[in-house]
């Protein structure tokens, strides 16, 4: 037999994730948030606005998203010069909508804050019951057009 040199070939950029399961309370998207930017800083990249979408999202998964003794996912990864927000739950039959807020009102403003931070934003849905609401944030300052 021949002599087979095989060359692995290695990712332009790394693959860089992380996952965890947190409860459905406030005091879970806390967490969520702490988590988040301390992983972040550990990847040395910019922790906001990241920080203020994955704080949004897992609120929204611990407000509405709520199923009791079922835990709601944070999952975080970059692929080349993108991070990806991932908040999943286990309430699919409820998917989240920007709302119509005025000034009075006392809440509905995290998805619109969500769609003003982000790059994109949108819903996945998975095997029932579960959804996921993602974000995309571009980490590097897009070329000026002339």
């Amino acid at each position: 037999m021949g002599d087979v040199n095989q060359q692995i070939a290695e990712p332009a950029a790394p693959v860089r994730n992380f996952t965890v399961l947190l409860s459905p309370t406030p005091r879970g998207a806390r967490l969520a948030r702490l988590l988040g930017a301390e992983q972040l800083r550990s990847w040395g990249l910019p922790m906001d606005p990241a920080r203020q979408v994955i704080a949004e999202l897992a609120v929204n998964a611990a407000t509405h998203g709520r199923v009791p003794s079922r835990d709601f996912r944070l999952t975080l990864y970059v692929v080349a010069d993108t991070l990806r927000i991932e908040v999943t739950d286990t309430k699919g039959e409820r998917l989240p909508q920007p709302q119509q807020v005025t000034a009075e009102s006392e809440s509905g403003r995290g998805l619109l804050l969500v769609e003003a931070l982000a790059d994109r934003w949108g819903v996945s849905e998975g095997r029932f019951p579960r959804k996921t609401v993602w974000a995309e944030l571009r980490l590097t300052e897009p070329e000026p057009e002339f």
